[in-house]
């Protein structure tokens, strides 16, 4: 059954303007360590490959934060969820802390998308109440 939705749109020059005023204490403030140490890597590759992969994880985590009901509140934070990537590529939220004993309380478990181009990240979740 689904339990609520949440999508996000963010231009990604926002992101960009963030990173150049605060640095990296922008990304390591939204990112949890495993998301951080892909954002490091696709940065330190090609700049544009991080600010675009930082952008899609920020709108993805405002699309959960609605898509749960809380917002940005406890237990909902920015490092309580990290949008990994299952074995074949698809995005998987993975909950931790407060958040997932939150999630695992409440039976509920989330799908997500997310895409960029040249100008914009965009993310959509559904959270399931699992049966």
């Amino acid at each position: 059954m689904i339990y609520g939705i949440g999508t996000d749109i963010i231009q990604i020059s926002r992101i960009e303007a963030a990173l150049a005023r605060n640095g990296d204490r922008f990304a390591q403030r939204i990112l949890g360590p495993e998301e951080y140490a892909k954002y490091q890597r696709r940065r330190d590759k090609v700049a544009v490959r991080g600010i675009r992969f930082l952008a899609t994880r920020f709108a993805a985590k405002e699309a959960f934060s609605k898509a749960i009901g809380l917002g940005m509140r406890m237990p909902m934070t920015w490092r309580g969820v990290q949008f990994l990537n299952a074995p074949g590529g698809r995005p998987i939220a993975v909950a931790n802390g407060v958040l997932k004993h939150y999630m695992d309380d409440n039976g509920l478990s989330a799908q997500v998308t997310l895409t960029d181009e040249a100008d914009y990240a965009v993310a959509f979740v559904i959270v399931e109440k699992n049966a």
